[in-house]
């Protein structure tokens, strides 16, 4: 593209042309008076002789053809994939086995927002404050072990607020009268909350996860005791278990199963979620690929699909963390046992 100190504009190429081919100059002549090469000129000259004044602007520099260009059908999945799935760059280029600065560049020339400027659970455009991550990660599996509760309202037969709407799927506030007989609202039978005990390996991010009923002691030290077996089957031992400072975890109960391990208990900084993040970002998953993945029409149906997902996640679902590999991965000589 021409600039404001070029000796050629359109104009003074159509005059070096014309001098040229209309009046019958030298090329060498012409390229003197009009200080450029006699290529530059014979250029000019040959481009009026073909297509006239219309030629003297910029050519675009892009190729004819490009053999290795992304396909169309390609970038419509990953474009698919971003929307129907809302997944980031890395993840669909591990799916599809793109690099993912190819990834950026289709989702950027389809105008497809960043995941962090729109809302999780609608996809309309909402600018956020980025924040600066840092991220730390234990050297091997079992090293650390992040141990959360994640609350989670049930769903009425028949489906909640995301089937029926707000008005009519009610709340979860308060889910028993006195008498112990589930409260209504507007109508519907209130069910109380399912609560998700987790267990994470920080290296792997390999998760022992379960359903459960509340989270007293004597629930959450059994799902601990539950956890660190299933974790020694796969081979993992567990050294350090941090949870956040709720009341069944300071629990002496809870504080004596470790100590009957020889496993250190360590805790979050209050009010300071980010200090167990690995689990936290579980919790987003769950929600995004499980829990409010698709409007359920029960409880049981969506309890049903949770093996699965925690299947999925561990074995199957790539982890942008991990470049791509699956939890599993990362845990030895377990990849290969639950394909």
């Amino acid at each position: 593209m021409t600039h404001a100190n070029a000796l050629l504009t359109p104009r003074g190429r159509l005059r070096l042309a014309r001098c040229v081919v209309d009046d019958g100059w030298p090329l060498r002549r012409a390229a003197d008076r009009f200080q450029v090469s006699v290529t530059t000129a014979k250029r000019w000259a040959d481009r009026y002789r073909a297509h006239g004044p219309a030629a003297m602007g910029d050519r675009s520099s892009r190729p004819r053809s490009c053999p290795h260009r992304t396909t169309r059908r390609q970038e419509r999945r990953v474009v698919g994939m971003r929307v129907s799935r809302r997944w980031g760059p890395a993840r669909i280029a591990y799916h599809l086995g793109l690099n993912v600065s190819t990834v950026q560049r289709i989702l950027t020339r389809y105008g497809c927002l960043r995941l962090s400027w729109t809302d999780p659970a609608t996809g309309a455009p909402v600018r956020a404050k980025r924040r600066q991550i840092v991220r730390y990660e234990r050297e091997a599996a079992g090293d650390l072990i992040h141990v959360d509760i994640k609350k989670l309202g049930r769903i009425p037969d028949g489906g909640g607020h995301r089937v029926h709407g707000r008005a009519q799927g009610g709340r979860n506030s308060s889910a028993h009268r006195e008498d112990g007989r589930p409260r209504k609202v507007h109508g519907r039978p209130n069910l109380g909350y399912a609560f998700l005990h987790h267990a994470v390996d920080d290296h792997s991010r390999y998760t022992y996860s379960e359903i459960l009923t509340d989270e007293k002691k004597e629930t959450a030290t059994a799902f601990m005791a539950r956890a660190l077996q299933h974790f020694t089957s796969i081979g993992v031992a567990t050294q350090r278990v941090m949870t956040d400072n709720g009341a069944c975890y300071r629990s002496q109960m809870f504080r004596d199963l470790l100590a009957e391990h020889g496993i250190k208990h360590k805790w979050t900084r209050p009010y300071r979620p980010q200090t167990n993040g690995k689990v936290e970002r579980f919790n987003r998953t769950l929600q995004e690929e499980w829990a409010y993945a698709r409007p359920y029409a029960s409880e049981s149906e969506r309890v049903a699909a949770f093996p699965d997902f925690l299947h999925t996640y561990n074995h199957d679902r790539g982890h942008t963390a991990l470049k791509g590999a699956s939890p599993a991965d990362r845990v030895p000589n377990l990849a290969g046992q639950y394909n």
